[in-house]
């Protein structure tokens, strides 16, 4: 599924209406360069999920919000160049299965996390962000917007 966001507020409205989809387990993998605008999707995710206050925890790698449903909320910019990522991604210890967990930078370190996921690319070539959707697994079968 294909969507054109040409406004950060709607990249926004996006995150929240996903949010509505979303239960304790979901994978969502979200990759874009700078500034694409993948924190302020995973803002409206929270948003959605009664959480308010989320910020891009690319220093801090991880952090949990708590609300309808526990959001772990991941940056895996910097684990991409260690020497072993899937390595430093299991000693998070993170309770993926009792959150929605949405990884910035999610690549197959991070997709092996679960089978069935959302893998969202934002393409940011023009002013008018391209957001594509990926349904993987079982869970999403089915999934529209």
């Amino acid at each position: 599924m294909r969507i054109e966001v040409a406004a950060p507020e709607q990249m926004f409205n996006l995150g929240t209406s996903l949010a509505v989809h979303l239960k304790a387990g979901d994978l969502i993998l979200v990759n874009g360069p700078l500034g694409a605008g993948k924190t302020v999707l995973a803002q409206g995710i929270g948003k959605g999920l009664g959480i308010d206050g989320i910020t891009s925890p690319t220093f801090v790698i991880s952090r949990t919000h708590k609300g309808v449903l526990p959001m772990i909320h991941m940056d895996a910019y910097r684990l991409i160049d260690t020497e072993n990522p899937s390595l430093y991604l299991d000693d998070l210890d993170l309770d993926i299965e009792n959150s929605v967990t949405v990884v910035e930078w999610g690549g197959a370190e991070s997709a092996r996390l679960s089978e069935d996921r959302l893998e969202i690319s934002i393409d940011r070539t023009n002013e008018i962000r391209q957001v594509e959707i990926k349904a993987i697994g079982a869970r999403w079968d089915g999934f529209a917007l």
